[in-house]
Parts: C-alpha cells; sequence; structure tokens
C-alpha cells in the first residue's frame, strides 16, 4: 500500500508509544470559524524563500513536541484527538457488563483487562515461560523450524514472515507470501555503519537484549553473552536483506516458487512441515526476498543450536515484552529512545487505545464512525474525490510526452479506481476471539490467532474487494495496486485536512492533495507497473516508458539536493514514488479546484484570495516538527520526503504557485521552467 503519511519501519511500529500528547491542545473543534491560522504564519519569509516556513514559521517557533511525542504536528494532533475519542468509547464499553461473546463485551473487557496493572505485575514473566520452556527442549535446528512453525501457526511470526495478499500477477486470487525478516534494527546499514547513529543503535540493541534476558531469569554475565549473540547473528542475517531502496522495485519482489521446489532448495527451513503446520494446501508462494531464505537455509545447521536458541528466546520476549510488566515495557521504552527521542513513554491508556485499533480494529471502528464520522462528511468526501477524478483525466489528455494509445489506457486505469470513503462496507467477524476481563495476556493471544487463522483462510481463493487495510480511526489514507483501490479513513477526515464547513480553496488544498496523491500513487514508477485491475503488466507504449523513467531521473536529481541537519541529504530514489504522488497530488487538487465557484472566483477571505488560501491550506496540513532521532531513521527507511520538502518540492514544480506568490528567479525556491517536474 503507497501512503500518505510517514510510515514507520518496523523498528518504530515496535518500539514507538502511541502518538498521543497528554499535555498537548486538541485541534477538534465543534464550531471552527477560521480555517487558515494567519498567526501561525511567518511574514519575515518570503513565500518564494521557503513557503512551508513562511506558511508555518510563528508555529515552528512557538511549538514544543510533547514529552511521550517524537514530532508534533498535523497527524500527531488528529491521532491525539482520535485516541480520546476511542478511549471514550472503550471505557464506557468496560464499564457496560454486555454479554458474553458480543462485539462490545470483547472491546471492552480487552481495554479493562490490558489496564489491570497489578493483575499484569503480579503475573510477572510466567505467561512467557511455556514457549522458553518448548525453545530449551530444542535440540537441533529441524526441531528450532518446527517450533518456529508451530510458533507461526498461532501468529507469533519468528524467522520468517508469512502473510497473505492478492497474487500481483493474478490479481484476483489470493496467495501466501515471504518477506525477508529476523532484524530488531530499522535496516540493513544499521549492522555494518560506522556513524555513531548506526554505532548507538547497536549498543542499545544489545544492552536492550542483555535486559530482556536478565527480567526471564539470567544472570548478567549468561545475559550479556545472549545479547553479543542475538547481535551476531542478526548481523549475519542483515547482509541477505535488500536496502529499503531496492525494496521499491516490484518486479523483483515478485518471486512466485513451486512449494515443492522450495522444499528441496531449503530443505533446512522445511517449507512443507511449516504449511502443514498452518494447515493450509498450497502449490506456490510468492518468496519476495529470496536471498533472505536462502541464507536462512545456509546458517541454520552452520550456527549452533545454542546461538539459534537465544535468538529466538530473545525474539519471542521483546516482542511479548508489551504484555507484561512495567520492567518490560519500559526496557522496551529506552531502546525506542534510540530510534525516537522521546523523553518519557506513553500512558498506558493510550498504549491500549492503540492496541484495541490495530487488534480489534473493525469492531472498535464501527463504534468510532457512528459516534463520530457524518454522511455529510462521506457526502462532500465523495464529491472532493469525484471531482479530482476528473481534473486528472483531463490532465492525461493534455500530456504533451505520451502517446493517445497509452493515454486512452490510463484513463481506462483511472476510471476504474475502487474509491473507499470513511469505513468498510462490510466489516470483519471477530466470533473466534475469546475475550476475558482478567486474562490480557491470553486476550493478546486469542487476536494474534484469529490473525494468522484469517490468512490462512484466504490462501488460494479469490480476493475480497470489500476489505480495508487500514482501520476506521486511521490517520492515513492510501493507493492498493493490486486493487487498484483509493482508500479514506474516517480518522485522517478532520481539520486541518477535512472540514464540511471549510471553504472550497481550504478542503481542495489540504485534502484534496491527499487524494490527488493516493491518485498518482496508481500513475507513480511503481503503481505504473499495474494494469487497471491490479496486475503487475506493462501497459505502456515503449517510447512513453523511455519517457517516463527520464522524467523521474529528474525528480530523483531534485530531491537528492534537499538537505536536512547535519549534512544530511534526502534519498531521491528511495522516495521517488512519494514524491511524485505529492507533485501529481497538488497539480491535480489545484485543477479540480479551478473547477469549483471560488476556484474561479477571486473574491478574498480574511485578505486572502481563493489561490493563497489553496495553497496555504496544503502547507499549513503539512506543519510538523521532529525530533533529530526520528528523522534520521526516516532518511534511512521512510519512502516519505521530511514535512518541509513535501511542501516546498511540489510548489517549486508548480507555475500556479510560482503566480499567486509572485516567485521570480531571485527567490530560493525558483526552479528553471525547462527543469521542473512535469509528469502527471
Amino acid at each position: 500500500m503507497k501512503c500518505i503519511s510517514f510510515l514507520f519501519s518496523a523498528i518504530l511500529l515496535i518500539f514507538f508509544s502511541a502518538c498521543s500528547n497528554d499535555s498537548g491542545t486538541s485541534n477538534a473543534a465543534a464550531a471552527r470559524t477560521f480555517f487558515i491560522d494567519k498567526a501561525g504564519m511567518d511574514s519575515s519569509v518570503k513565500p518564494g524563500d521557503n513557503f512551508f516556513l513562511f506558511a508555518n514559521g510563528n508555529w515552528v517557533k512557538s511549538t514544543k513536541i510533547p514529552d511521550d511525542q517524537g514530532g508534533w504536528g498535523a497527524f500527531y494532533s488528529i491521532y491525539e484527538d482520535n485516541l480520546k475519542k476511542m478511549q471514550g468509547i472503550l471505557e464506557d464499553e468496560a464499564k457496560s457488563n454486555s454479554a458474553k461473546g458480543t462485539n462490545e463485551q470483547k472491546v471492552g473487557d480487552y481495554y479493562a483487562s490490558g489496564m489491570d496493572t497489578v493483575a499484569i505485575e503480579k503475573a510477572g514473566a510466567e505467561p512467557l515461560k511455556p514457549v522458553l520452556q518448548q525453545i530449551d527442549a530444542v535440540k537441533d535446528y529441524k526441531g528450532l523450524m518446527n517450533l518456529v512453525a508451530e510458533l507461526n501457526a498461532k501468529g507469533e511470526s519468528y524467522l520468517l514472515s508469512f502473510d497473505v495478499q492478492a497474487d500481483e500477477k493474478n490479481s484476483v486470487q489470493n496467495i501466501a507470501l515471504f518477506a525477508q525478516a529476523g532484524l530488531s534494527l530499522p535496516e540493513k546499514s544499521y549492522y555494518t555503519k560506522t556513524d555513531s547513529a548506526a554505532t548507538a543503535a547497536r549498543t542499545a540493541l544489545v544492552k536492550y537484549a542483555a535486559k530482556m534476558f536478565m527480567l526471564n531469569g539470567e544472570d548478567s554475565a549468561a545475559a550479556a553473552k545472549d545479547a553479543a549473540i542475538v547481535l551476531v547473528m542478526e548481523t549475519e542475517m542483515a547482509a541477505s536483506h535488500r536496502s529499503p531502496e531496492e525494496l521499491r522495485d516490484p518486479q523483483k519482489n515478485y518471486n512466485k516458487m513451486a512449494l515443492a521446489d522450495l522444499d528441496k532448495t531449503e530443505p533446512n527451513i522445511g517449507w512443507k512441515n511449516y504449511f502443514d503446520k498452518l494447515a493450509v494446501k498450497a502449490d506456490s508462494v510468492n518468496v519476495q526476498q529470496p536471498g533472505y531464505y536462502a541464507a536462512l537455509n545456509t546458517m541454520l545447521p552452520i550456527r549452533s543450536i545454542d546461538n539459534w536458541k537465544a535468538k529466538l528466546k530473545f525474539d519471542y520476549i521483546s516482542s511479548n515484552a508489551g504484555l507484561l510488566g512495567k520492567a518490560f515495557n519500559d526496557a522496551r521504552f529506552q531502546f525506542g529512545q534510540v530510534f525516537n527521542g522521546q523523553k518519557k513513554d506513553s500512558e498506558r491508556w493510550k498504549k491500549m487505545v492503540s492496541r484495541l485499533d490495530r487488534g480489534l480494529g473493525e469492531i472498535l471502528g464501527q463504534l468510532f464512525v457512528k459516534k463520530y464520522f457524518t454522511e455529510a462528511a462521506k457526502q462532500r468526501m465523495d464529491e472532493l474525490v469525484n471531482n479530482l477524478q476528473k481534473a486528472f483525466e483531463i490532465r492525461i489528455k493534455k500530456l504533451d510526452w505520451m502517446s493517445d494509445a497509452t493515454k486512452a489506457k490510463a484513463a481506462v486505469k483511472l476510471n476504474a479506481f475502487l474509491k473507499k470513503i470513511g469505513y468498510p462496507s462490510k466489516w470483519k467477524n471477530y466470533d473466534d476471539i475469546t475475550i476475558n476481563k482478567e486474562t490480557f495476556f491470553a486476550n493478546a493471544k486469542s487476536v494474534q490467532m484469529h490473525n494468522v487463522k484469517e490468512a490462512v483462510n484466504k490462501i488460494g481463493k479469490p480476493v475480497d474487494r470489500t476489505e480495508w487495510g487500514m482501520t476506521p480511526p486511521t490517520v492515513n489514507a492510501y493507493y492498493n495496486p493490486t486493487n487498484n483501490e483509493i482508500v479514506f479513513p474516517a480518522g485522517i477526515l478532520q481539520f486541518p485536512f477535512f472540514d464540511a464547513n471549510a471553504d472550497d480553496a481550504v478542503n481542495y488544498g489540504a485534502i484534496g492533495m491527499v487524494i490527488g496523491h493516493e491518485m498518482t500513487h496508481g500513475f507513480d514508477d511503481q503503481g505504473a507497473q499495474y494494469d487497471e485491475v491490479g496486475n503487475m503488466k506493462n501497459w505502456w507504449a515503449k517510447d512513453d516508458s523511455i519517457k517516463f523513467v527520464a522524467k523521474t531521473g529528474g525528480v530523483v536529481k531534485q530531491y537528492n539536493a534537499f538537505k536536512m541537519f547535519d549534512s544530511l541529504h534526502v534519498n531521491g530514489s528511495l522516495t521517488l514514488g512519494e514524491n511524485l504522488a505529492d507533485i501529481g497530488g497538488i497539480a491535480i487538487a489545484y485543477d479540480a479546484f479551478k473547477l469549483t465557484k471560488q476556484g474561479k472566483d477571486t473574491v478574498k477571505i480574511d485578505g486572502l484570495t481563493p489561490d493563497q488560501r489553496f495553497f496555504l491550506g496544503f502547507a499549513m496540513s503539512w506543519r510538523e516538527v521532529d525530533r533529530p532521532e526520528i528523522q534520521r531513521v526516516w532518511l534511512n527507511t521512510d519512502p516519505h520526503s521530511p514535512a518541509l520538502y513535501r511542501v516546498n518540492g511540489p510548489l517549486s514544480n508548480f507555475q500556479p504557485f510560482y503566480t499567486t506568490f509572485n516567485i521570480g528567479e531571485g527567490d530560493k525556491m525558483y526552479i528553471k521552467p525547462e527543469d521542473r517536474a512535469k509528469i502527471w
């Protein structure tokens, strides 16, 4: 899925506290009377020198990142509001004494069990012992992989990263897929780089692993030895991993293999046994990064079984630490600080709300949209999406670098978009999950078991195109190429991205850009490789494809030149798809705005012209400040550019912005017309 907002790497998903703020001010307003924050602007900055700071400079100067956050801005504040809304729902359900087995009972009692810290502390590390004893009993690598298969069948994913998605070359049918796995640091270079950030990350990992072992009864000497082994094992695994930049190539990530062949070429992994444990009959699977699994197959018999047991123990303890007491959570938080810079851990209730959103998201989501998402908002979004779709088709027809034949196919794909707004048309079923108010650890395991069963039941079956990849309260949006769909959860449809009472200029600049961004993902360097039904298939004329690649190369070069702190640069190749979507998104949103009554007018509101409000609405929706620790990780792993360049980058390439704010050659954002990115 290609998302609008920052994407957390695996390490941040594990160690981030919920994006929340116990001291910040909520952005929610029942009756908002203004939509452009003029006080947050900095008139001392010329619009053409740095539009992000012109629009947000005073806000940036006055904003203090809350101690429990890695940053602060629009995404954070909306998520904070949503957390509080979900908290209210969950606390009400926790007190309601709903009938056993109902959705309301499940979310209420799961939340209550997670908030019962007295019972959790009393249990200590006892919930881990059964599996740790199984690991201790393992005699060789075959027994290890048999246990890994058993654990994966229960939703515990170690060494093998199992998922089920649409077959990218047969998008109507689901297939099992396996991605590279085994690492605790953000990506492979953290294991080999010698800079201070990477060195600190490795040191922190060893310290954290040792703490996990000690909390489970090992003495300090044994824990230090096992922790050192974890780093050695992961460093060897990391060598087989693809880099974040390499992972962007969908062709290289498609490696459909017969299961029988895999079992012959990688016998040490035990592929057939693995699928037997999952009770799945599959003829073929997609091994997305085969280099990792080939390396794992080689490592298994060579590395000592004690080393493998140390690695599996750490993975198991670490992945379940959030289900245990304060000492485990404190250790996780301290490790995470290296990557997110947070000063203090998040409150317990925020972690539990986030866990419920992830685990029982469509139960909680139903309650959320019923209370907080109106039909009027959905209708307004329908109108915006349809208008942007029309504007995009007009832009395609006017392209001067694409042949008529390819334009026609692009229009077919555009008009085939599946549009999802607010919440699913069909809700998921959680009947197989058992929740008890007194058993938090067991509750989490029941949710995990449900998730793996849900995935396994899809293998080889038709894709359900009504299914969503995000929960309704999520503050994000996405494009899914195999469904050729654009999805906008209710969670993001709030100010400053969207307000049903705002003028068109503000809505089209903010949420309109988000819509255009997701639409453009269907035609970025990755999305353009999929046809209108979601199959990875070339639909381009040869000359058009060559021109497209040449144009994207210019975008890579342009963004490579953008510099952050400590002379670190944006990675133009890693962020190419998102940059293309940002550049296309603002252009499509502006064209769609020009189709509205206000877009054709010049009447000022609060001293600002419609076009000025459009661009300010866009820039203010991306206001954000982040700690240097998290910025470093994102520059290495995140396919999105920093917020500063998500504003200034697209606008530097967009002539209507130049016209609106009288940008000229002397301005720092100025790019010669012939050098500007003009793709979609």
